[in-house]
């Protein structure tokens, strides 16, 4: 693996129709990827395609989204699902899909060995109501605990609440992990550097310069690439669909950012995700 898209989800409805070539593009260009799971059935499906692919590895979790009433985003779980929740009550372009967290489920789950992380847990305040908030910590503690019982890293996402998360992490983590699509300032990013998680970035740094401050003064070796696809597509694909494949492009404006050569920047983008994830 010349490349890793350490945070994707080609698990979503977005690829039904054409999920496996999109791996495959990736396999052939040398890259591999972590598929990450945002509920039991994304993860469930995330697992699926790692047994099944030898360049598809596979995070399990709950994101702090769907851990009650949460936005629906299509890409995610199709538009029939849209559809389903109008008839429950819910509102266009909202369900009312919460997930109560079933640990045995998921430690089921984390036990595989194709699984390589617990996540995208975390805390997620951009759209949270005041009451959710509470019930979002209890949960993303109790997947610390779970990761800290597997020994496994945790991918977080932080939205609109790293002070908060920090806090979480210093009382209860004994693993370390990555910030998903980290979107904080540099005060911010010294402090998960502090407690030994690395920083990952998406296509978006291919399209503004609001994050170079951070990929300049971060340590090369705790820096890791993702693409978050289907969201975000990099610079130059934008206007279409996010894939694994394009990861080269951020590994691209990374190198660019950092002024370092390319293959320096991919090889320990790879060594990162090797040793972050604990991969064979």
């Amino acid at each position: 693996m010349h490349y890793f898209d350490a945070h994707t989800h080609v698990n979503f409805a977005a690829y039904n129709e054409d999920r496996e070539e999109c791996i495959l593009r990736a396999k052939d260009a040398g890259v591999g990827m972590n598929v990450v799971g945002t509920q039991l059935d994304t993860s469930t499906s995330a697992v699926a395609l790692a047994e099944k692919y030898d360049n598809v590895f596979a995070t399990i979790g709950l994101h702090p989204i769907h851990t009650s009433r949460s936005y629906h985003d299509v890409n995610e779980l199709g538009p029939s699902f849209a559809e389903a929740s109008k008839g429950n009550g819910g509102q266009e372009g909202f369900t009312s899909r919460g997930e109560i967290f079933d640990a045995k489920a998921y430690e089921a789950l984390g036990l595989r060995p194709r699984v390589i992380a617990v996540g995208e847990c975390g805390l997620d305040y951009y759209r949270a109501e005041a009451n959710t908030k509470e019930l979002q910590k209890k949960i993303f503690i109790e997947q610390i605990e779970l990761a800290n019982k597997l020994g496994k890293p945790l991918m977080l996402h932080i939205r609109n609440a790293y002070e908060d998360a920090l806090e979480i992490i210093k009382a209860h983590a004994k693993v370390k992990g990555d910030v998903h699509f980290f979107a904080g300032d540099w005060e911010i990013a010294k402090k998960f550097l502090e407690l030994g998680f690395t920083l990952s970035f998406t296509g978006v740094i291919t399209f503004t310069r609001d994050y170079n401050e951070v990929i300049k003064k971060a340590p090369l070796d705790m820096i890791l690439s993702e693409t978050d696809a289907p969201y975000v597509t990099p610079v130059p694909h934008r206007g279409k669909r996010n894939e694994p494949l394009y990861v080269q492009e951020v590994v691209r404006a990374i190198a660019n950012i950092r002024g370092d050569n390319l293959e320096t920047v991919a090889g320990q983008m790879s060594k990162n995700a090797h040793r972050v994830f604990m991969l064979e």
